[in-house]
């Protein structure tokens, strides 16, 4: 149907209004800003200002609420809503099947991240067969991880059209289908087009995991399995060389596609069909086309049937305004240079392991491999601190009982972890001379896989909780950048560290690093005074810009 409503249209207390979306509070009953909701995700960027919101948030006896009035009628519309307990309400399924679904896809994220540095052990052996320079080979880290960033910019505003399922399913198969041409690539062109192909396809599942722990959990519920989630994306990249060197050793460098193509078309398996739809207003538009078809009755509707916002908007607020907040926004600029710069260390290791141990110390690539695992292990060590984190933070915001707390609070994380980073590469570059033992290069992972998770999500809360109807483009233009410089550092950290050797090299990121140490102490003084003077951040409980255009989502997560 076309958006046939107005806002005179709307019945008395509906739509996106305070009074409307402030229905529920957390388990401190600390009310919620009035366009956000931890519950469900809600489609704001695709629905007008108009829409009424309610009938994703409440449940009802009838599965009804009214909505507006028919065209040419007195009649209104029926919106349909969830019934209490309703079995098909993801909230409501167990907490097992809840847990399978939570495990399916972040181990789906995990072979993700796993596909992106895989190939790392044996860029020499790309080189060789085709007969390229190495900075060439190299580009097949490269595009997969710029298909990284632009992919979220299409599949995070069509989950929020389409479902969640679909585009799991849809993406997940192209990239099974085009890992096949990489395998058995006859040049090098095949394996580009094949791996950027394939960057783009995987970034969809990584874009929309969030939401679908978002559907499935309640707020109360969610700091475990988004734990778990937080850390696919970096284990996977730790596990991939480590993998990638014992295969290429034994097998050659095109079994490390194989072996992505059999992960891939597994999970693509699980996600077909045994994992359901889980996005609420998907579900209800569906029931409502159901119950238009088996009572003739056309007033059963979603607001997805009535108030799709116009193309031309959604694109301005998918792609222009992640654009506008990056280098209008001085808190999103900062915050995602530091992630740029911690998500570029990441993809450096990956090229600086093999240099300081196979060049340095001849290891083969299996012995080469082995040296992510502290890397790896402290990822999920600082994981497993996630919940622990989640618990200060509600401790410290019990004073704020009845207002939301200050985003700086979720910078607490971040000002003591920073400091892991430059820690770890420290000692990284200055054992890291050939005649040394592997120990100290080696465990000065530890340090840096530590900080990771905790900067990551405390980067990310800060976001949501400063841009709030912006989130989603903040987050997106984060993702953006991220990706376009994890991707470039792989084709200079080569010549970084002949030319500066080991030791300088690893010395000079160090440095880089304790300077954006820097960031969130900025933030902890200035940022009040920051966001108070922003076009679009949210200053305080009176604070009511960025109204006109909500755009609240949780899919952007990554």
């Amino acid at each position: 149907m076309a958006s046939t409503t107005s806002p005179n249209s709307r019945k008395p207390g509906t739509g996106n209004t305070p009074d409307s979306s402030l229905s529920r509070t957390s388990t401190l009953d600390v009310p919620l800003a009035p366009t956000m909701s931890y519950d469900i995700n809600l489609p704001n960027r695709t629905l007008s200002n108009e829409a009424n919101l309610n009938e994703y948030l409440v449940e009802t006896l009838d599965g009804q609420i009214p909505g507006p009035v028919e065209p040419d009628s007195q009649k209104r519309y029926r919106l349909v809503t969830f019934q209490p307990n309703d079995p098909e309400n993801p909230k409501n399924w167990s907490k097992g099947y809840k847990w399978y679904i939570t495990m399916v896809v972040a181990i789906t994220c995990f072979v993700v991240a796993f596909a992106s540095s895989i190939v790392t052990p044996d860029i020499a052996g790309v080189s060789d067969e085709f007969g390229v320079s190495n900075e060439v080979a190299l580009l097949s880290i490269t595009l997969f991880v710029v298909g990284f960033g632009i992919g979220p910019l299409a599949f995070a505003p069509l989950s929020e059209v389409y479902g969640r399922q679909v585009i799991y399913v849809s993406t997940l198969f192209l990239a099974v289908v085009f890992i096949i041409p990489c395998a058995l690539a006859k040049n090098i062109a095949t394996l580009l087009v094949g791996r950027a192909i394939d960057g783009i396809a995987f970034s969809a599942p990584i874009t929309i995991i969030g939401g679908t722990l978002a559907d499935l959990w309640k707020a109360e519920e969610r700091g475990i399995p988004m734990a778990a989630f937080s850390a696919a994306p970096f284990v996977g990249p730790a596990v991939g060389p480590l993998v990638g060197g014992f295969l290429s050793d034994h097998l050659g460098w095109r079994w490390l596609y194989w072996l992505t193509l059999i992960l891939s078309g597994i999970i693509w398996l699980l996600i077909t069909f045994t994992i359901p739809e889980t996005y609420a207003p998907t579900i209800l538009a569906r029931r409502a086309k159901k119950l238009r078809k088996e009572t003739g009755e056309m007033d059963w509707v979603t607001e997805q049937d009535l108030d799709m916002r116009p193309l031309a908007e959604r694109m301005r607020i998918f792609l222009i305004m992640p654009l506008k907040l990056l280098f209008g926004e001085l808190i999103v600029f900062l915050i995602s240079l530091y992630m740029s710069v911690l998500y570029g260390l990441l993809y450096m290791f990956f090229i600086a392991y093999p240099i300081v141990f196979k060049e340095g110390k001849g290891y083969s690539s299996s012995l080469a491999g082995l040296t992510f695992i502290p890397l790896a292990v402290g990822v999920v060590s600082s994981s497993l601190c996630s919940p622990f984190v989640n618990k200060h933070y509600v401790k410290i915001i019990q004073p704020y009982a009845g207002r939301l707390p200050p985003a700086e609070l979720r910078l607490i994380p971040m000002m003591w972890a920073c400091w892991f980073i430059p820690l770890g590469l420290i000692i990284f570059a200055w054992t890291s001379f050939p005649r040394l033992i592997w120990v100290g290069p080696t465990i000065a992972g530890f340090p840096v896989g530590f900080g990771f998770i905790f900067i990551y999500n405390s980067a990310n809360n800060y976001l949501v909780d400063t841009y709030q109807d912006r989130a989603a483009s903040a987050l997106a233009s984060k993702t953006f950048i991220r990706s376009l410089w994890g991707a470039s550092v792989v084709l200079f950290t080569t010549q970084l560290y002949h030319r500066l050797g080991y030791q300088w090299a690893s010395t000079l990121l160090a440095g880089i690093s304790l300077l954006c140490c820097a960031i969130p102490f900025l933030f902890w003084k200035y940022g009040e005074r920051i966001r108070r003077r922003s076009k679009y951040a949210y200053a305080g409980d009176d604070d009511v810009k960025g109204a006109s255009i909500p755009e609240k989502t949780n899919t952007s997560s990554v």
